[in-house]
């Protein structure tokens, strides 16, 4: 959790890096990896110390942003699993919420991960595009909410790839600047040099 004077710039951060995922998240992937792995080291570190604590949450976010960023970077092909096994599960979730309501059994959760982490490691490429696109698109998404509602990144759904109860069209916009992501990637940015 951030300080409330940290949230603006987080969001404008998060916003920034998930352009630059759903837009060029294939040619930029090792990037890509590195931001996330920052993001989710620095989450899972800064939990730890409680936000009355500023320099101590920040060093922890800082180490921990920094083990996240270089552990994904070194471990391309475990990144690229990631990906796969995260959109695996985004995927399920998604649609688990849309038409059943609630939650997913978790078993059907893990099972989708290890599906889309197989997946990933047989369609690299394809994987990459979409996987950087959509989570480049919802992390935009996120941003936008956190700033349009006044929402700072201290509430816990920013973090976690769910859709707000309140708000049906992130669903739509999600998917108009996911798919806009992955019809540029593979037009532009994802194309094999001639």
């Amino acid at each position: 959790m951030l300080p409330a004077s940290f949230e603006l710039p987080a969001a404008v951060l998060i916003i920034a890096g998930g352009a630059m995922a759903c837009l060029a998240g294939y040619r930029l992937f090792r990037i890509v990896l590195a931001i996330y792995g920052f993001v989710l080291g620095a989450v899972i570190a800064s939990s730890i110390v409680g936000v009355t604590n500023t320099i101590g949450m920040l060093a922890a976010a800082l180490g921990g942003g920094l083990i996240g960023a270089l552990t994904l970077v070194f471990a391309y092909f475990a990144g690229i699993a990631l990906v796969g096994a995260a959109l695996g599960a985004l995927l399920t979730h998604g649609l688990w919420t849309q038409f059943a309501g609630g939650d997913p059994p978790a078993l059907l959760i893990v099972g989708a991960s290890i599906a889309g982490a197989l997946a990933a490691m047989f369609l690299q490429r394809y994987v990459i595009v979409v996987g950087t696109a959509f989570g480049g698109a919802w992390t935009i998404v996120v941003g936008l909410i956190s700033i349009l509602q006044g929402r700072g990144t201290d509430n816990v759904w920013i973090l976690y790839p769910t859709l707000p109860a309140d708000s049906r069209w992130t669903m739509l916009a999600w998917l108009a600047l996911g798919l806009a992501g992955t019809a540029i990637q593979l037009a532009i940015t994802a194309r094999k040099k001639k």
